[in-house]
């Protein structure tokens, strides 16, 4: 039996149906396959391509078969969303009016509608072989990852792990194979908890591709509360941490797992998690074992994650998967052309923090020079996909705008609002497809792809953003550093008026000294260069690299130091004139 069959459709909810037909896409060979079915989605739950078109799919789970209605609302989606093939999915089956519909649009519209009901899903359900349909072999580094999370399972007092991999290393795909092979020796249940709902429904559609179609399984959130028979027979429950712990809170009483996985568990550490660690005692005597992955190992309180996982079984960053070639070669520009150096003469000793040398030091708008110099660089990588993180929604929007008027890519803007009103979630989600799919070619945002999406096509960055937050800093720029076929590099444009970024460039190109590093390639080994490179008028600028290295003194401290933190200083040299 596979996830989709005669008694899994019977008492189905909604949500659970539109994740079944996702994954029954992704294992039928559609590529790019997004859920994006919410209120307001404009007719479509489930975009996908495949054929060179794009397929879109909308569910629906009612009691009396689809009718005609249906098909005229799936037919102005197809409009909306630029797709080609439409399909509408009905368990329950489609009357008269909607099947000749159906034949009345292939002939005059040349309209490939599709219509599945129950025997179509089970149908293409059971053509799928029991196997996991896309397992893959580790890299090195990854296989070692695994062993040591192996290691730790197996042995009779250890009862946690933590695994700290960069963004682009692949630690969910690490952790999930670590788990696939536990699982395939021993009936293990497991909890998967992480702490937004986006992010929960990423991780169960990570994990399928590793499972046999007869394996299910279950996510339960604020939108998503299956009985408790469902979460104690469930071998795979995919969880949001705000839904546990209120049902704690509550009195209920969690199944019994073997195994509890933390993503992103750089957020462990306030209630929510305290109260689901201490019911379940895991990662202690006689608890399930612990498992917390993450990317940015930080905490904003400045507590060790070791108190909670222990230390790191594997650790890889970022600077060593450059070095070593996991991740994209970079080329990094810290852009200084926005330095009003005859302000430093203005600046006393009370000014000499982050706060007050940013409202001084820096010119605060330059969009349109940011956007030349963008045109420039499009030129300098293959096929150029872009991300421009921007400070606010007006930013993106403008920045959007003056990228478009000088017509060398298309650009969008996903934002969360506009005019004080959200967004419709379509909107987002019809830029993620064109993405995706290479129709747009830049997306400005603020925040939405610092966690959780995977984007491997993107070879620039643009940073506008002022962050004081290393870890956000770290996953922005991973965004761009993972490795994609005919991606050669990813280009860095740093724009950002913070001294504390500076600070962080500097340590950054400190760490990557050696400048180049060897990978393999169309098995040759060759060398690539890397580099971190301050420059003013397209030219390098050594000189800004020099003073400021004298007179930020010591990187590491100032790029986490907070606005008003005094630990900034003239060296003597520029004090007396010196500059």
């Amino acid at each position: 039996m596979t996830f989709i069959s005669a008694e899994s459709l019977r008492d189905i909810t909604w949500q659970a149906l539109e994740r079944a037909v996702t994954r029954l896409l992704m294992a039928d060979g559609y590529e790019g396959v997004r859920l994006v079915g919410q209120t307001g989605d404009q007719g479509a739950d489930i975009l996908a391509h495949k054929y060179g078109k794009r397929h879109l799919v909308q569910v629906k789970n009612w009691k009396k078969p689809a009718g005609s209605d249906v098909v005229e609302r799936t037919l102005q989606a197809v409009q909306t969303f630029s797709a080609a093939v439409p399909i509408i999915v009905s368990p329950s089956g489609f009357d008269g009016p909607a099947r000749a519909r159906q034949q009345s649009v292939a002939g005059s519209m040349r309209i490939p509608l599709q219509l599945w009901d129950s025997a179509e899903l089970i149908r293409r359900s059971s053509l799928l072989a029991d196997a996991p349909y896309c397992l893959r072999d580790p890299r090195p580094y990854q296989q070692e990852a695994i062993g040591a999370l192996l290691e730790a399972y197996a042995h009779p007092s250890r009862k946690r792990a933590l695994l700290v991999m960069a963004t682009g290393l692949g630690k969910t795909f690490t952790a999930f194979e670590s788990l696939r092979r536990i699982r395939a020796k021993q009936n293990v249940r497991v909890l998967v908890l992480a702490h937004t709902n986006p992010l929960v429904y990423q991780l169960e559609k990570a994990f399928w591709p590793m499972l046999r179609p007869s394996e299910e399984t279950l996510v339960w959130n604020g939108m998503e509360k299956p009985p408790l028979a469902a979460l104690q027979r469930a071998p795979l429950t995919f969880a949001c941490i705000d839904t546990v712990s209120e049902f704690i809170r509550r009195g209920g009483d969690l199944p019994e797992y073997d195994v509890i996985l933390i993503d992103e568990c750089h957020h462990v550490g306030g209630s929510e998690y305290g109260r689901v660690l201490e019911h379940t005692r895991a990662g202690q005597e006689h608890g399930p074992f612990l498992m917390g992955l993450t990317a940015t190992p930080w905490r904003p309180d400045g507590s060790s994650l070791e108190e909670t996982f222990g230390p790191p079984v594997y650790s890889i960053d970022m600077v060593s998967g450059l070095k070593n070639g996991y991740l994209a070669n970079v080329e990094y520009r810290v852009h200084t052309d926005n330095i009003k150096w005859e302000a430093l003469r203005d600046l006393r000793v009370g000014q000499l923090t982050p706060r007050g040398i940013n409202r001084t030091f820096f010119i605060e708008q330059w969009d349109d020079a940011v956007v030349r110099e963008l045109a420039r660089a499009w030129g300098e990588v293959s096929r150029p996909r872009a991300i421009v993180f921007c400070g606010t929604i007006d930013h993106a929007l403008t920045m959007r705008d003056r990228i478009n008027a000088l017509g060398f890519c298309r650009a969008a803007a996903i934002v969360s609002s506009l005019g004080g009103r959200a967004v419709p979630g379509f909107l987002k989600n019809r830029i993620l497809c064109d993405f995706d799919e290479g129709l747009v070619d830049c997306v400005c945002t603020v925040d939405i792809f610092n966690e959780g999406l995977d984007v491997p096509d993107v070879n620039l960055i643009v940073f506008q953003r002022v962050t004081h937050s290393r870890r956000i800093f770290v996953q922005q720029l991973g965004r761009g550093l993972r490795l994609s076929p005919d991606k050669d590099k990813v280009l860095v444009l740093d724009f950002v008026s913070d001294i504390r970024r500076i600070a962080a460039d500097l340590e950054l190109k400190d760490r990557l000294s050696g400048g180049e590093h060897d990978v393999i390639r169309d098995g040759r080994r060759i060398s690539l260069p890397y580099n971190v490179e301050f420059r003013r008028a397209d030219e390098a600028d050594p000189d800004t690299e020099t003073f400021m290295r004298e007179w930020l003194d010591d990187v590491a401290a100032i790029q986490d130091a907070g606005d008003d933190a005094a630990v900034l200083k003239f060296p003597p040299s520029i004090r007396s004139g010196g500059l």
